[in-house]
């Protein structure tokens, strides 16, 4: 009786449901903010980027640690019904995150160190590849099946391998500034490496895209016939048509509505591109690729700025939607002689990848050394591709996991295994050309991982 009592006064909301869902989710996101504030705060005290913190906020506030407590916490503070709200804000997040990151890249880090990039690019990018699909035919037969679904091994390898080759763009851009080398030889370079990286990594996520959405032979012809025909249509109309809005709205300082055009634009080429039949974020990221960089003053402190805030907000929903579906627990003993496999060939791929050329083109092996650990920084990149092969239904939970904690691991090694700046400087070659190219890059990224 006393028990019913006290059932009859307790307190329920008389908010309608859709309503609590909104107010939940509304919650959720300010758990992940203040939490990742907090423990990006304290990567930065450890030599760690911010990034390295709000995904571990993300995992925290997930399965792996909050979940070990009693009361089944993850599920109260993000119930299921919550979930695919989550996931769309992330995706807006992502789209316009990825909008930045093709926006950032600049064919003018080339320059000064053109073959060399190529080199220590396609070596990395090859190397890595090649031991990713290696370790894929260990990791295969434990993996093949997906939420009942059988996975080829085809698209499973081609996804490792991608996922092994990958570095950071953004999260390099912070290491480098963090660390006082980006105007250093090993800095110049190691941005135009990954920026070749990061373009060689979309394409080849792009084709186990098209591999997993189509059914056979003329299905894979027509997403790649018609992603094609998208590219040209972007490059050949789309590139001029944004050339002569920005220019005409950045003469006018109208600055709001060139922002809503952009942001427009970004959405409905990810709807483009979902519709061809590859991933949005790849809509996203050519749309920013294509976008002009001039003038660039006035573009980066109207858009770009703004545009940064706007992801330091919505980014960590990417977070705990990526932490809510790792769960370090469910990992056993196999699983983590895997995590150890996965690991050897991640940093193996790359460290020896970037070492190699750069040691034949005459660098020190310390230069070397340090270019190999920036390449091996995998980061928010990294978590992109996952939750895309997630989405794609390429990864089981487990392989997720293991793959998440890898690109957590590759990141962390760089900052105290880097030398100071002090060691790199004498090998610095700044000029011109490298302070500009360096001025539309990195400071955008100070806002973000």
């Amino acid at each position: 009786m006393e028990s019913h009592a006290m059932d009859s006064f307790a307190l329920k909301s008389l908010a309608p449901h859709a309503d609590l869902q909104i107010a939940t989710m509304l919650a959720g996101i300010a758990c992940v903010l203040l939490v990742g504030v907090l423990l990006g705060s304290l990567a930065k005290r450890v030599r760690q980027p911010r990034v390295i913190g709000e995904i571990l906020a993300g995992i925290a506030l997930g399965p792996s640690l909050l979940g070990l407590l009693p009361g089944d916490l993850p599920h109260k503070l993000f119930p299921a019904d919550v979930r695919p709200l989550l996931s769309a804000v992330s995706n807006v997040g992502l789209a316009l995150f990825m909008f930045m990151v093709g926006w950032e890249f600049e064919k003018r880090i080339l320059r000064p160190h053109r073959g060399m990039a190529a080199a220590v690019s396609i070596s990395s990018v090859a190397l890595a590849f090649g031991l990713g699909v290696a370790v894929s035919a260990l990791l295969y037969p434990h993996h093949k099946v997906v939420a009942g679904h059988h996975i080829s091994f085809l698209t499973f390898s081609t996804f490792m391998g991608a996922a092994m080759s990958v570095t950071a763009f953004p999260v390099l851009a912070r290491i480098l500034t963090d660390n006082r080398i980006t105007h250093t030889r090993v800095g110049t370079l190691a941005l135009a490496s990954a920026a070749v990286d990061d373009i060689l990594a979309w394409c080849m996520l792009a084709y186990v895209s098209a591999l997993v959405t189509s059914k056979g032979s003329g299905d894979l012809l027509q997403v790649l016939s018609l992603s094609a025909v998208y590219v040209a249509v972007m490059f050949l109309a789309v590139k001029p048509l944004l050339a002569f809005t920005v220019r005409y709205f950045s003469d006018k300082q109208q600055w709001r509505y060139l922002m809503v055009i952009l942001a427009s634009g970004t959405f409905l080429s990810a709807y483009a591109t979902t519709w061809i039949g590859i991933h949005a974020i790849f809509g996203a990221f050519l749309f920013g690729f294509i976008m002009p960089r001039e003038p660039a003053v006035q573009l980066a402190e109207n858009l770009r700025k703004p545009m940064d805030n706007v992801c330091v907000i919505l980014m960590p929903v990417f977070f705990i939607v990526t932490g809510l579906g790792v769960d370090i627990n469910g990992l056993h003993a196999r699983q983590y002689m895997e995590l150890g496999a996965i690991l050897v060939v991640a940093c193996a791929g790359k460290l020896l990848g970037a070492m190699i050329p750069a040691r034949i083109f005459g660098m020190s092996w310390r230069e070397s050394r340090a270019l190999g650990l920036l390449m091996n920084t995998r980061g928010l990149t990294e978590l992109i591709i996952l939750n895309t092969a997630v989405q794609l239904g390429v990864l089981d939970t487990q392989m997720f996991t293991m793959m998440v904690i890898m690109a957590l691991v590759t990141t962390a090694l760089a900052g105290p295994l880097l030398p100071r700046s002090s060691v790199l400087v004498a090998g610095s070659t700044v000029d011109v050309e490298v302070g500009e190219a360096e001025a539309a890059t990195v400071p955008a990224s100070k806002g973000r991982p």
